[in-house]
């Protein structure tokens, strides 16, 4: 069986839907907008250092799926979705994925970014399978908490097991496993694959990947 996971912001992204939701919010009042810039910006500065306190922040970014109704939410997504996301994937991005669809027996997004902001994006590549951070619902409505464990650093390692598990197999009994990411924070996941792949890597990954002989690619250059 043959694996393939794409990391999304930053990597098929050329940017952050994480970050990018949050500056859509403050664009439509649904926040207090120089509140949650400031705190919005100083998480995502963490994020980028690797020093990300991963509960605090998802205490800040899902509190706000749980202050609107979900029709709102719903409408909102669609309209970033449009207007924020689609300008950020790169043609190459599209390429590659679709390359990997033809070929492999699974394909993902792997993310830490929620899963109401990411599964229409995951629907936009047309990739088949989303592991993401979970908002929990309680009667259709987020309550604002996280459902399980965070798909971040070491939980992308406990979150694919699960999703192998329900698939009949491990990490250590594929045949092929690749994982494109562009982040440090990543690393936990990509040393347990057997292609890892750097794109448009933070400095910290470039560097480890050229240490450790793994392909760099970009796909944001032509």
């Amino acid at each position: 069986m043959n694996l393939v996971l794409f990391d999304l912001d930053n990597t098929l992204l050329a940017g952050d839907s994480d970050y990018e939701w949050g500056q859509f919010l403050i664009a439509k009042g649904a926040v207090d907008g120089h509140h949650y810039e400031t705190k919005n910006k100083a998480f995502y500065e963490d994020y980028k250092a690797g020093r990300l306190d991963i509960y605090a922040f998802l205490a800040f970014a899902l509190r706000p799926l749980a202050t609107h109704s979900r029709e709102q939410l719903d409408a909102w997504r669609a309209e970033y979705v449009e207007t924020r996301v689609k300008p950020m994937i790169p043609p190459a991005a599209r390429d590659l994925v679709k390359r990997h669809l033809g070929t492999a027996d699974l394909v993902a997004v792997i993310t830490a970014t929620n899963s109401f902001v990411t599964g229409p994006i995951a629907k936009e590549f047309g990739i088949p399978n989303l592991i993401a951070t979970d908002p929990e619902e309680v009667d259709g409505r987020f309550t604002g908490e996280v459902a399980g464990t965070p798909c971040f650093r070491e939980g992308k390692v406990v979150r694919i097991e699960h999703f192998l598990e329900a698939h009949g197999t491990t990490l250590d009994r594929l045949d092929n496993s690749w994982f494109y990411s562009d982040s440090h924070n990543d690393l936990p996941l990509l040393e347990r694959v057997r292609h890892p792949v750097a794109v448009d890597p933070d400095p910290v990954l470039l560097a480890h990947a050229q240490e450790k002989g793994w392909p760099v690619i970009s796909l944001r250059q032509p």
